[in-house]
């Protein structure tokens, strides 16, 4: 319903004629074929754009059959075309799924990292997570808070501005404010708000492959026989990749890893037969700008299954 009321896709009362009957046309029924032509005669060409994407979204989820299946498609066969808000938004609906009845705020603010972006802080050695957007709004208007003081324009008096970091004491707060992503999550090693994360990942993992994975924190990857690994986002693929490859890495790039794991199966058959039994890796870093964009995909199609779902 939040896509029918877009501005890009309600004709204004000056469309033109086709924009009524195709609009009206979605409302009654969002499955109901589009007559060929129809989003063509639309005069705008911004409005022809727009109904190309959804409609062509909407196409792959009614073949997909469900939100979970459209989604692995994507990243199996290729997501040309799908716009990046689109899949964020997937990922949270299927979260709220997932995470459904669960008491920990917690492990539903770790289920943010699936689909919103996040700013790293290491302040006295610890790692901690706060929103982008979140930030970069209280940036603009020179806030400041328990992740350190933000942008403050020249002249400008700074407010304060708290951002409660949460633990396994103040976790039920997420409840009360969930809506407004401003809670910051603390992933540092042995942390609650990594053993979270770690547990989000494994309910990932089980969701959409039905396997059972355990997931936990390492400060290092020590294993002579490291055979398999996966980064949790881009920058974390890139720097696993050169260390598994022997490429030299520099400190400033492995001071970018945030977080290292190691991931187990439950049924070793479940892996291919050459790698049975093996542990794989799998690390979280961030950007030089100190950004954070994880990548959920990477767990549903670089496993080493012993046959893909």
């Amino acid at each position: 319903r939040p896509y029918w009321g877009a501005a890009g896709m309600r004709p204004p009362e000056t469309a033109c004629d086709p924009g009524h009957p195709l609009f009206a046309g979605w409302l009654a029924g969002p499955p109901r074929p589009v007559p060929p032509g129809m989003v063509e005669a639309l005069a705008d060409a911004d409005a022809r754009e727009n109904w190309a994407v959804w409609l062509g979204f909407r196409d792959r989820l009614l073949a997909a059959g469900t939100v979970e299946a459209c989604y692995l498609r994507l990243f199996r066969a290729g997501a040309r075309g799908v716009p990046g808000l689109f899949i964020d938004q997937m990922a949270h609906v299927i979260l709220r799924n997932l995470l459904d009845g669960t008491p920990s705020g917690l492990r539903a603010r770790a289920g943010e990292l699936f689909f919103r972006p996040q700013t790293v802080s290491l302040d006295d050695g610890r790692v901690r997570l706060a929103d982008s957007e979140t930030v970069e709004m209280l940036a603009a208007t020179g806030g400041f808070g328990s992740l350190g003081r933000l942008v403050v324009e020249a002249g400008t008096a700074p407010r304060s501005v708290d951002l409660d970091i949460l633990d396994e004491t103040n976790h039920p707060r997420y409840w009360e404010r969930d809506s407004r992503h401003d809670t910051v999550l603390d992933v540092t090693f042995a942390a609650a708000g990594l053993d979270a994360l770690c547990r989000v990942l494994e309910g990932w993992v089980t969701h959409f492959l039905g396997v059972a994975v355990s997931i936990h924190p390492v400060q290092r990857i020590s294993d002579e026989r490291w055979v398999w690994h996966v980064g949790l986002d881009g920058e974390a693929t890139a720097i696993l990749n050169d260390l598994y490859n022997g490429a030299e890495v520099g400190e400033e790039r492995l001071a970018r890893i945030l977080s290292l794991f190691r991931l187990e199966f439950a049924d070793p058959t479940a892996m291919r037969a050459d790698i049975a039994g093996r542990p794989v890796y799998l690390a979280l870093a961030m950007t030089a700008d100190r950004k954070l964009r994880l990548k959920p995909q990477n767990l549903l199609v670089n496993l080493p299954l012993a046959q893909m779902n």
